[in-house]
């Protein structure tokens, strides 16, 4: 693994850049990507951003948009190849492991160009040169806001750069309200504030953005599809094509719902199973001390974070939930052995 002055070295003449991130770039990872490219190409490299999917239409906003390729489009694809072969450097964002971007993580395996990978998800793959990785950081963003401050650019943080950063840090924290709403999330956001980051307009742009069709199907989900489990301290929603098709979802659409679950009183563990043409897709959160990684990661092929993280499944919907819940009963007095009520 290569010292912080390689990288130095590295970006101290013009390179040809690309940038990545997680397929279904949530707002950490589009605003971390889009916040670093806006500052490399400020110091004259030429930059590119490559997602491996399409992302959320509230993030759209962010500066460099326009800009970004998808991998999965096909007019987007050729172009994609092309700034990949002639990189001389990768930057892969808010992921540690290559199989998180689909097809792009053989490129990136095979690439000759020197990986840089800044992360803050447990159980990082070593396939970087140069690695900033730490689970104390609450987001992406925030590693790459120090990376910024670290290379002595702070004084290039513009408003731009400083939203996107913003919006990466808001929505990992779950609007500061999550326990990795540390001292240093503040200070850094304070920072980003003070830089032109308008915090009312993101946090508008990002939770204050839904189509009809959202609110007519998060309504339908909270009536219809929420079970929960009181004896388990569980709640999850069980949702269908049919139903995503029903009210025309978008990528996107889905995002926030399984907060929803856990925001019920008394309950510790909540699911959202989310049925896709390529299998089931699973996001767990939990709360207090609930470690829903670890039952992802062991369970659903899946991991994240301590307290939010996803998995999949090739079994059907039905199937999917009926093993899940089993699970949580064979398993429950290790998932909640340690709850304590939090107090203040």
């Amino acid at each position: 693994m290569e010292a912080l002055g390689t990288l130095i070295q590295k970006l101290s003449s013009p390179r040809k850049i690309v940038i990545t991130t997680h397929v279904k770039p949530d707002a950490d990872a589009l605003g971390s990507s889009l916040g670093l490219s806006n500052y490399l190409i400020k110091k004259g490299h030429e930059v590119t951003v490559i997602t491996p999917s399409d992302y959320p239409y509230f993030l759209t906003w962010m500066k460099g948009n326009d800009q970004v390729l998808d991998f999965s489009k096909e007019g987007d694809h050729k172009k994609a190849l092309g700034k990949l072969e002639k990189a001389e450097l990768i930057f892969c964002l808010d992921f540690s492991v290559l199989n998180r971007v689909n097809e792009l993580g053989e490129l990136i395996r095979q690439s000759k160009a020197f990986v840089v990978n800044i992360d803050h998800h447990q159980d990082p793959e070593d396939f970087a040169q140069y690695r900033l990785w730490s689970t104390a950081a609450a987001a992406t963003c925030e590693l790459v806001y120090e990376l910024i401050v670290e290379l002595g650019d702070k004084n290039l943080i513009d408003k731009h750069i400083a939203a996107c950063l913003y919006a990466g840090i808001m929505t990992d924290t779950g609007g500061f309200r999550h326990p990795n709403t540390t001292k240093n999330v503040h200070l850094v956001v304070a920072e980003l504030l003070e830089a032109g980051a308008d915090a009312t307009a993101i946090a508008n742009l990002i939770y204050d953005s839904n189509s009809l069709n959202r609110l007519k199907f998060i309504g339908f989900a909270i009536t219809k599809r929420l079970v929960v489990r009181e004896d388990l301290h569980l709640a999850y929603f069980v949702i269908s094509k049919k139903d995503l098709k029903k009210y025309q979802s978008q990528t996107g659409d889905t995002e926030g719902l399984v907060n929803y679950a856990l925001s019920l009183d008394g309950v510790k563990l909540a699911a959202l199973f989310s049925e896709r043409e390529d299998g089931v897709k699973i996001s767990f959160r939990s709360s207090v001390d609930v470690a829903v990684n670890k039952f992802a990661a062991a369970h659903f092929g899946g991991g994240g974070h301590k307290n939010a993280a996803g998995g999949k499944s090739s079994l059907s919907l039905k199937k999917t939930v009926t093993r899940f819940e089993s699970l949580v009963e064979e398993y429950q007095e290790d998932l909640f052995h340690s709850i304590e009520v939090p107090t203040l």
